[in-house]
Formats: structure tokens, sequence, C-alpha cells
């Protein structure tokens, strides 16, 4: 797919306003981002015949599925310096708001190699900033605490959302495919939002929760 191509189908994730003072102070730099997605996109498919990476499989379902909300959550992402993306998988959502937010230093946490080996090779190829952890997020020095922490279709949700209530010294950036999404810590440590639709999905929504 062309990057033109590519801004036609993530028109409608990129289409809410966002709040003053919720992202960095330079606007994003939309022809960079396509190009890299459409090398990203390709990286997808290549790997993808080796490895299972993704269910989907067709390009523009990936497009809208994973980079559309991944810029989806990174658009609502709160002013801050670090970001953990918590089993990462194929890079989602943070290898995109890495490109959304270059400002942001972003961990990708994946414990399983050949998706991780992954992730080394499209951050080199992408040239990002980005560290990759391969391993749990569990096995993370306890010192070790993010601005953010990401969570997107990973295994054993709950426990996850523990966990990553732990290393959230800021907010929680949650994607469900239920709008019966579950509270994602402790009353007396968040505030959590109103879920937020996702576009284009029937019942997905991002659930933001910020420590109190």
């Amino acid at each position: 797919m062309t990057p033109a191509s590519i801004a036609d189908l993530l028109r409608p994730y990129l289409g809410s306003p966002v709040k003053p003072g919720q992202t960095h102070s330079e606007p994003p730099d939309w022809p960079r981002i396509y190009g890299q997605l459409a090398i990203y996109l390709d990286l997808i498919q290549k790997w993808n015949a080796r490895i299972n990476l993704t269910s989907i499989r067709a390009p523009e379902e990936i497009v809208r599925r994973h980079f559309g909300e991944s810029l989806f959550v990174g658009a609502h992402l709160g002013a801050c310096r670090t970001l953990l993306d918590f089993g990462s998988g194929a890079g989602f959502p943070g290898v995109p708001i890495q490109l959304l937010r270059p400002d942001l230093q972003v961990t990708l946490a994946e414990s399983r190699a050949r998706k991780a080996a992954f992730l080394n090779e499209l951050v080199r190829t992408l040239d990002l900033p980005t560290e990759i952890w391969a391993g749990r997020v569990e096995a993370m020095p306890a010192s070790r605490q993010f601005d953010a922490v990401a969570l997107r279709a990973v295994d054993e949700m709950e426990a996850a959302v523990r966990e990553a209530s732990s290393r959230a010294s800021g907010q929680l950036l949650i994607v469900r495919t239920t709008r019966s999404a579950s509270y994602p810590g402790p009353a007396e440590q968040f505030a959590v939002d109103e879920p937020i639709p996702l576009p284009e999905s029937k019942d997905g929504v991002l659930l933001i929760a910020h420590r109190l």
C-alpha cells in the first residue's frame, strides 16, 4: 500500500480534536509518518509469512485495526516523557505512538522471542529510538516506572492490568474489545474517565485512568 492510501484509511482515527497540552508542541509530520507506516506494513506482511505476528492478514484491516487504533490511543495520550507498551506483540500500540510522538521514550515489552526479534528488526529498519524489553514486564527491576502504560489485546488482561498499574506513575491507557472494560486498579489509586468508543468498531473502547 502507498502512503497516500494508508492516509485515506486512517482518516477516521485522526479526526478527534486533541485538547491543548495533551501532545508535544510540534505538530506531527504526517508525510513522514505515513511513509514509515508503509514500510512497517510491508515488514509485517513479510514476517507474517514465517511467524504469526497478527491474525489479521488483509493490509487494509492491519492499517485500520492496528495502525489506526494505536494512533487513536496516541492522540489521547496526556503529557508524558516515558511510555511502556505492555505486551507489544507486533508493536501495537507502541510503535505508531512513537512515530506520532518522537519526543517520547517508548519501551516495547514482549516476552515471546520471535516477536521480540521482529520488534528489533522493525526499530532498526525505521531508525527509531525505541527500547525493546525482550521479557516479561514482571521481570523488570522494581524501580522501572513509566509516565504512561498502554495495553492492547494482551493475554490474561486482568493480571496484566494489575502489573501495569504498579508501573504507571501517571496514567493507564487500555484498549478493550468490549464496553464492559474492567476497572484498572484500586479506587484509591486511579480515577477512570468514561470509556471512549474506538472509531470503526462496534464495541471497542479506550479506557484512560489517571493516578491520583
